[in-house]
C-alpha cells in the first residue's frame, strides 16, 4: 500500500470520526427546550429523558435552605404545572413568579399518576425586562 493511500484512509478515519462526534454531541442539543404545557401533554415520551423546562415560578411555592444547596418549587404553564427539585448551583436572582429554564430529568411521582416532578440540576433565569425596547 503507498503512502499516499495509507493517509488518505488515516484522513477519512479522523473525518469521520469527527462527523460522529460532532452529531452526537449536537443531537442532544437540538430541542433548546419544551414549555410545561408541552411537557405535561407529551409526559409519556418525556419520562426520564434529559430536558429543558420553561415555566414561571409558581407564587409561594419556592422554598430554598439558608445553604442555597437545594430548591423545591412549582413550575407554571398556563393549564399544567410541575414540581421541581432541583439541586445545584442557583441563580442570586432565582425568585417567585418569574420566568426560569430548568434542566434535569422528568420523573412520575405515582399519585396521581399524571403528576409529574422535573430533578433538576440547574437553573436559568430569564430576563425579560432585559429584552424590552427602551421607551422613546
Amino acid at each position: 500500500m503507498s503512502l499516499n493511500v495509507k493517509l488518505a484512509v488515516g484522513a477519512l478515519l479522523i473525518a469521520g470520526a469527527t462527523v460522529y462526534l460532532a452529531c452526537l454531541g449536537a443531537s442532544t442539543s437540538w430541542r433548546y427546550y419544551v414549555h410545561v404545557d408541552e411537557c405535561a401533554a407529551n409526559r409519556d415520551t418525556l419520562v426520564g429523558q434529559r430536558l429543558r423546562v420553561s415555566g414561571r415560578v409558581t407564587p409561594q411555592t419556592l422554598k430554598i435552605p439558608a445553604d442555597r444547596s437545594l430548591a423545591t418549587f412549582s413550575l407554571q404553564g398556563t393549564a399544567a404545572e410541575i414540581a421541581v427539585t432541583c439541586r445545584g448551583p442557583l441563580p442570586d436572582n432565582l425568585a417567585e413568579d418569574m420566568e426560569v429554564v430548568v434542566e434535569g430529568t422528568l420523573e412520575p411521582t405515582g399519585e396521581p399518576a399524571s403528576a409529574m416532578q422535573l430533578r433538576g440540576d440547574k437553573v436559568l433565569t430569564r430576563c425579560a425586562s432585559k429584552y424590552q425596547a427602551a421607551p422613546q
